[in-house]
């Protein structure tokens, strides 16, 4: 669907966009996979960790935003790092369903470094 398609670019967006500022990483990856009638993005760095989603962060507003759609939002970022970000979203194909079960299947992966 359109809509889940943009938030999955926006959410990808932003996590590199705080990765860059914020992080102080030399390395970013960016993974998404689709499993069954979800797709699951993960975005990692190597950089000073400490990220969080309370207060007024972007990360809490990315969490508001998967939460409407009925995704999840993880966020593991001890201090000294590294930073892994796992978000799932619902997901149908372009004619409207919803496939269920079998293998992952790997949609693209990058990788920066700075």
């Amino acid at each position: 669907a359109p809509a889940i398609e943009g938030i999955a670019y926006f959410t990808v967006s932003e996590l590199l966009q705080n990765i860059s500022k914020h992080s102080n990483a030399r390395t970013a990856s960016v993974e998404l996979s689709r499993s069954g009638s979800r797709l699951l993005i993960r975005v990692r760095d190597d950089g000073r960790g400490g990220a969080s989603p309370d207060g007024g962060s972007g990360l809490a507003g990315l969490a508001e935003r998967l939460g409407s759609v009925d995704g999840r939002f993880l966020v593991d970022s001890p201090p000294g790092g590294p930073t892994s970000v796992e978000a799932e979203l619902p997901w149908r194909d372009r004619d409207g369903t919803s496939r269920t079960g079998g293998v992952p299947r790997r949609a693209a992966a990058a990788r920066r470094s700075a």
